[in-house]
């Protein structure tokens, strides 16, 4: 029987000599199966991919057929959880006739396997190992592209965190950050606000509204100690396995915010600890982002471009990039150029717009030898998908309509219970389960107020003429029996000093200055 063409040029296009992750076998069209292997080499794996398709196609599972092959390979991986589906990566699959005929058909000798994952929950929310980064290692850069803050906002925050790191006021949450803005702002902070060069109010205003949004979507509890240490995701089991890092969003489509921020702030310090290495035969780390379009919707311009240059630049750190999503579109086109390896499952085309995307998304691609390949986009069954990826010389393969493996692990939630015990178990729960409330800016902002009171009102209690000075004359003068008539005598203003003076309305005011400050500086903190 004669090859087909698309047969052997996949063949010879994905013939790497190199280890590789297997994909699937190669399909000629719906009902014809070759087989052909269709792989990604490991060492292209830092240039970075896309897994989109739509809403269930076999995203997911595609998803986690690359980390189970990572882990296998040494590579440690990490994914945002984001419904839970991961989990189950740690927990053997469960075998069926519809896996052992998917496994018989693409020549996957298929085994019922676990794998080693560490959970983590953003802030602790949720099941798994806290995350948190300070305020300080989070930056005013990074922090006010993902508040939208124009220019002068940005530099007005920079010299926020300037103040606060010379005046050794430790930016720990977010709370800290909104108590030195206001101190800046309030009659006590005019003089050191001066000394940086001037902060309008209405830019303070902006600021603080800013922050009170992003607390709003969660965001305190990310904040704060102990902080994470990135190095932590780049771990391997004693027999050579690459962890499995899951991070559970409990929520997220509610709180987008608090996801991008994460994101980033975990590039961008992975990023600034690891050191260049360039062309390695396989990645330090592979990070999946799943449900990608949070991460870019209604991003301003600055962040995308973030987003773009920290993509650019982390490959030469070893560390590759895949974005999970619906559309390709999801995706701007400047991170999306950069992207190797494509693995598109089946798009819809029902609507204009549907349409729009599809015809977007074939423009992508390279040329094909199928004859129509939005048709074949929108004919892909469950479990199948279109890939090209770069080969060992960087140059893109062939197209390929892949009828994919199947993973190994349990394809659903793993058991709670197991996952909390796997939690408790960790030994990084230790290290980062208990809260750090040490003193931080809020804090010594607070005690400062209180202390410039407490001297203000010991020296007016010092002056010859402070108002309680002049009240106690009279009131001595009272007990030697002088006539009724002087003491009628004394003015509103004296009787109200005298009240003003005693002890009870001293403990009073004290009081309600305490309170004030805890509503002015607004902290979130118990």
């Amino acid at each position: 029987m004669t090859e087909h063409p698309i047969e052997a040029a996949v063949a010879a296009g994905y013939a790497f000599e190199g280890p590789a992750l297997e994909l699937g076998g190669l399909m000629i069209d719906a009902s014809t199966l070759t087989d052909v292997a269709v792989r990604i080499p490991l060492g292209m794996l830092n240039r970075h991919g896309l897994v989109a398709g739509a809403t269930g196609t076999g995203k997911t599972k595609t998803l986690q057929l690359l980390a189970e092959q990572l882990a296998t390979q040494g590579v440690p991986v990490f994914a945002a959880d984001i419904k839970g589906d991961l989990s189950g990566l740690a927990a053997p699959g469960q075998e069926s006739p519809r896996i052992s005929e998917r496994a018989a058909s693409v020549g996957q000798t298929w085994t019922a396997r676990g794998f080693p994952v560490e959970y983590y929950a953003l802030g602790g929310q949720g099941t798994g190992v806290p995350l948190r980064a300070t305020m300080t290692a989070f930056g005013p850069t990074l922090l006010a592209k993902v508040l939208g803050l124009n220019d002068t906002q940005e530099s007005s925050l920079g010299l926020v965190f300037h103040y606060a790191d010379k005046a050794g006021l430790p930016l720990l949450d977010l709370a800290d950050l909104r108590a030195v803005v206001q101190y800046l702002v309030s009659d006590e902070g005019k003089a050191d606000l001066k000394g940086l060069g001037g902060l309008s109010s209405s830019t303070a205003g902006v600021i603080l509204r800013e922050l009170i949004a992003f607390s709003d979507q969660g965001a305190d509890a990310f904040f704060g100690e102990p902080e994470f240490e990135s190095a932590d995701l780049l771990r391997t089991t004693a027999d050579g396995l690459g962890v499995i890092s899951l991070v559970e969003l409990p929520n997220l489509q509610d709180r987008p915010a608090v996801f991008s921020t994460f994101l980033m702030w975990l590039l961008a310090d992975l990023f600034h600890d690891l050191p260049e290495v360039g062309d390695v035969d396989k990645p330090k780390l592979v990070f999946f982002f799943d449900e990608a379009h949070l991460l870019f919707h209604d991003a301003s311009k600055d962040f995308l471009s973030a987003i773009a240059q920290t993509v650019r630049l982390i490959r030469s750190k070893g560390v590759g990039v895949f974005f999970v999503t619906q559309s390709p579109t999801d995706v701007p086109d400047d991170v999306l150029g950069q992207l190797g390896s494509r693995v598109q499952h089946q798009l819809r085309a029902h609507t204009p717009n549907d349409a729009k995307a599809l015809k977007q998304t074939v423009s992508t691609y390279p040329v094909s030898a199928y004859h129509d390949l939005g048709a074949v986009l929108t004919s892909l069954g469950i479990g199948e998908a279109v890939v090209t990826v770069m080969n060992e010389r960087g140059a893109p393969t062939p197209v390929a309509w892949t009828r994919l493996r199947a993973p190994e692990s349990l394809m659903a939630p793993a058991d709670p219970a197991a996952m909390q015990a796997a939690v408790l178990a960790s030994p990084l729960q230790a290290k980062y389960a208990e809260t750090i409330d040490r003193d931080s800016a809020h804090e010594r902002l607070a005690a400062k107020v209180e202390a410039g009171a407490a001297k203000a009102e010991a020296e007016a209690a010092a002056s010859p003429n402070a108002p309680d000075a002049r009240v106690r004359r009279p009131r001595k003068r009272a007990k030697v029996d002088y006539p009724a008539p002087a003491r009628r005598q004394e003015g509103p203003g004296d009787v109200l000093a005298d009240v003003i003076s005693s002890p009870i309305a001293k403990d009073l005011m004290r009081t309600a200055a305490r309170e004030i400050l805890r509503g002015v500086f607004r902290t979130g903190r118990r």
